[in-house]
C-alpha cells in the first residue's frame, strides 16, 4: 500500500520522520510537509525534493495519513484547518499525533465525528532511526489503522502499542529517558576529567562504552541484571563503584525522577495524576 502522507511540522521530529519514510522506500510524490518558515521550507525542498506548503487544508485533503509534529502550543492552530480538510479516498483519514501531553479526546472533539486518532510518544533517537515509539489508538481507531501507524513509524525505529493510559509511564521511561542517559554520560565525562583524563579522552571512552553497552543489552538476549552481574567481580573495582551508587541512592533517584515525569505528563494532559 502506498498511502499519501502529510506531515504537519517540518522541525527536527518532522524531518526525522520524513527522512525515515523516504529511506524506507516511501515515494517522495506521496509526501507533503506543512511548514510556515520559508527558510526551513527551502531546506526541506533542497534536501528531500518534497512538496512543502503552508496550507494545512491543501496538504491534508490529499492525504490518507496526517502526522502532527508541532509543539503543544501550536495544536490549537492546527486542528481547525485540519477539520476543514476533506477526507481523501474511500477510507477515513488517520490523524497521528506526535505531540506530547495532549490526549486523543482533544483531537477527536475538534475533528469530524468519528475521526480515527492515534497518539504517539516518540523520542529523540528518531533523529538517527533508533526511536522507541509508543502508539496508542483513540476510541475510533481500528486495528487496521493502528497497523498503518506502526508500519510507517517502523521506518524510524521500534514501535510498541500500548493503551493511552500507559503513555505517562512511557513518557517517564522512553520519552524523557534520553535526557537521563545524556546526564549520566555528562557526569561520567566530568568524572574522567577529574581523574586526570583529557575531556576528549573521557568523552570518547564514555560514549563508546555506553554505545557498546546498549548494543550488548539489545542483542545479547541477557537482562540488565545478568550483564551487570557478569562484569562485577566480588571485591573488585566495579563492585566498589556500584556500592557507591547504591549508597548514594541511584535507584531511589531514578524512581523519584520517573514518578515526577509521569505525574507532570498526566497534568499536561489534564487527567488525574498517576500514582507513583
Amino acid at each position: 500500500m502506498s498511502e499519501r502522507v502529510a506531515i504537519i511540522g517540518g522541525g527536527k521530529i518532522g524531518e526525522a520522520l520524513l527522512a525515515g519514510l523516504i529511506n524506507a522506500g516511501k515515494p517522495v510524490k506521496d509526501l507533503v510537509v506543512v511548514e510556515r518558515s520559508k527558510a526551513r521550507s527551502a531546506e526541506l525542498i533542497e534536501d528531500y525534493g518534497v512538496r512543502v506548503t503552508t496550507d494545512i487544508v491543501d496538504a491534508a485533503s490529499g492525504a490518507q495519513v496526517v502526522f502532527i509534529a508541532v509543539k503543544p502550543d501550536a495544536v490549537d492552530s492546527v486542528l481547525p484547518p485540519l477539520a476543514k480538510a476533506d477526507d481523501s479516498g474511500d477510507d477515513e483519514r488517520i490523524t497521528i499525533t506526535l505531540v506530547a501531553g495532549i490526549p486523543a479526546e482533544r483531537y477527536e472533539a475538534s475533528l469530524p465525528a468519528g475521526s480515527p486518532v492515534i497518539r504517539v510518544m516518540p523520542n529523540t533517537p528518531m533523529l538517527v532511526n533508533e526511536a522507541m515509539c509508543a502508539v496508542s489508538p483513540g476510541r475510533y481507531a481500528n486495528d487496521d489503522q493502528v497497523a498503518v501507524a506502526v508500519r510507517l513509524l517502523e521506518s524510524v525505529g521500534k514501535v510498541m502499542v500500548v493503551p493511552e493510559k500507559s503513555l505517562d509511564a512511557v513518557t517517564a521511561i522512553s520519552g524523557s529517558g534520553p535526557a537521563y542517559f545524556f546526564l549520566m554520560v555528562e557526569a561520567m565525562i566530568d568524572s574522567g576529567v577529574a581523574l586526570g583524563l583529557t575531556r576528549q579522552q573521557s568523552a570518547e571512552l564514555a560514549v563508546q562504552t555506553v554505545k557498546g553497552s546498549g548494543v550488548l543489552l539489545a542483542e545479547s538476549g541477557l537482562t540488565a541484571v545478568d550483564l551487570r552481574a557478569a562484569v562485577t567481580s566480588p571485591g573488585g573495582t566495579t563492585a566498589a563503584a556500584l556500592r557507591e551508587f547504591e549508597r548514594y541512592g541511584l535507584r531511589h533517584a531514578v524512581n523519584e525522577a520517573t514518578a515526577a515525569c509521569a505525574k507532570t505528563s498526566a497534568r499536561m494532559a489534564r487527567r488525574p495524576e498517576v500514582e507513583g
